[in-house]
């Protein structure tokens, strides 16, 4: 079909962040300069990361961790905002969700620096106050204290709460219709121009190939997954997934091979998918149905992968609506590209890649911003 001027341009735009990249996918009318708008997205993700980023000293989350306990140190409002969700998950989870485990993060290598045997020891035998026990937030004063000694590290929902500030900055334009995303963690406002949802891929949980699993449509939601099967370290031989038990101090032992989170937003949807992997198919399950969340447990066995779904989004039924299972024929040149993380859309009838944003390694090549242990 041929274009007419009155026709939306499409626009897709990137760029670095948090040691990956950031899209966004828009229409607009005719006219609009994508040049103001690429600077707004990347202010916008570039504040998140100097905001939270725990490779940088200065940050504002660095500032609070380096902070003697009970004294009120001063945070930009969006850290707070995350603070008081991380918080609010970690309750609400069990403690399943904990934003103060940037020690045991950072013993085990999921960090700027190596595995440490001792701070491994250190980290298996501490007396732990979860985060939302032991960290005040003062969101009307702009402050925050702790109560008890505690190492916040956000990599858990940054990624998420950027993707939001790129929505929201794509709305301050007066685009009311998107995708945007980092690092696989993805939002969706309004509909296509066509009146279709946007489509995203959920990757399969195999680490030796990239495919996705199924394909979401999805219109005013965000969609975020955590995973055993992209970041790992060794530790004397062993293969150690990037999710920590607040409950042990350690690696998960049998998580799921992956959980994927839709909700509302995506810093939502980032934390909870990280808490629904510590708990696990049964509890995390259970938790989710009672909380109204949609979420799909993917679990390995000997037969291969199994689902388990919970909300009406995934609901376990023959092909339902929202969730389509997905031909790998149809991906067979996109699944060979050596991509940390991709991100596909349906677009008249063909499955796109649309952000390539990294080639994978276990480690970052250097020291980066928030480098987010997820996949």
């Amino acid at each position: 079909m041929l274009k007419t001027s009155t026709d939306p341009i499409r626009h897709a735009l990137n760029g670095p962040t948090m040691g990956t990249h950031w899209s966004a996918l828009f229409y607009a009318e005719q006219g609009l300069d994508p040049a103001p708008v690429q600077a707004a997205l990347q202010s916008a993700v570039d504040m998140v990361d100097a905001e939270m980023s725990v490779w940088k000293a200065d940050s504002d989350l660095m500032r609070l961790n380096r902070a003697p306990l009970g004294a009120w140190i001063e945070v930009a409002a969006g850290l707070a905002e995350v603070l008081d969700l991380g918080s609010g998950v970690g309750r609400a989870s069990g403690g399943a969700f904990d934003i103060g485990m940037g020690d045991v993060a950072r013993a085990w290598g999921f960090g700027p620096d190596e595995a440490n045997a001792n701070a491994i020891h250190e980290a298996l035998v501490a007396a732990r106050r979860p985060a939302h026990k032991a960290l005040e937030i003062d969101r009307a004063a702009g402050r925050a204290r702790k109560h008890a000694p505690i190492t916040l590290d956000l990599n858990g929902i940054a990624k998420g709460y950027g993707v939001d500030k790129l929505a929201e900055t794509l709305r301050g334009f007066g685009i009311a219709a998107s995708l945007v995303g980092i690092d696989g963690e993805m939002r969706a406002l309004g509909l296509r121009p066509d009146g279709r949802p946007w489509a995203i891929a959920v990757e399969a949980p195999d680490p030796e190939r990239r495919a996705p699993h199924s394909v979401l449509m999805l219109e005013n939601a965000a969609v975020a997954t955590s995973g055993d099967y992209r970041h790992h370290v060794t530790v004397q031989g062993l293969r150690l997934s990037h999710t920590m038990d607040p409950a042990t101090g350690g690696p998960l032992c049998s998580p799921p091979a992956s959980v994927t989170v839709v909700a509302r937003n995506c810093a939502e949807a980032d934390a909870w998918a990280s808490a629904l992997m510590v708990l696990g198919p049964k509890a995390g399950g259970e938790l989710a149905a009672r909380l109204g969340l949609d979420a799909l447990f993917l679990m390995r066995e000997a037969g291969g992968i199994r689902s388990h779904a919970i909300g009406a989004l995934f609901a376990a039924r023959a092909a339902p609506p929202s969730i389509i299972p997905l031909s790998l024929d149809a991906l067979s040149v996109h699944a060979r590209v050596p991509c940390r993380f991709r991100q596909y859309l349906c677009e008249d009838g063909h499955l796109t890649l649309v952000s390539c944003p990294m080639a994978f390694s276990d480690r970052p090549s250097r020291p980066g911003p928030i480098q987010k242990r997820r996949r």
